[in-house]
């Protein structure tokens, strides 16, 4: 995956804009967390580039960010989870997911 890497709060700007046009994904990431890093191991082993050539993946590691991950739980009006999946269009959440509930088919479903 081409994960962007999300560390600044002005960048949260930037996606609302970006998601006007493009779907965008946040994958919010404890280092902390073995649920977490399953849950993103089973979504990079999945992840095809030719299905989601319609979507850009941010990438949060919220224990480095935890600021930001508020920033984001606020922006977008969903609750903060870890780990957390986001789809962001038109400037607001429209799915989100956490923890072993994060599906690569569900996320594909959202995005195409």
């Amino acid at each position: 995956m081409n994960w962007i890497k999300l560390e600044q709060p002005d960048q949260l700007d930037q996606i609302q804009k970006q998601a006007d046009n493009k779907k965008v994904l946040i994958f919010k990431h404890s280092t902390r967390c073995s649920i977490s890093r399953a849950a993103l191991d089973r979504l990079e082993r999945n992840w095809k580039e030719e299905e989601m050539k319609n979507v850009q993946p941010f990438f949060l590691d919220l224990i480095s960010y935890r600021q930001l991950s508020d920033q984001i739980a606020q922006k977008f009006d969903v609750e903060h989870e870890s780990p957390q999946i986001l789809v962001i269009k038109n400037g607001e959440s429209i799915y989100d997911s956490s923890h072993l509930a994060i599906d690569y088919n569900a996320i594909k479903n959202v995005v195409q």
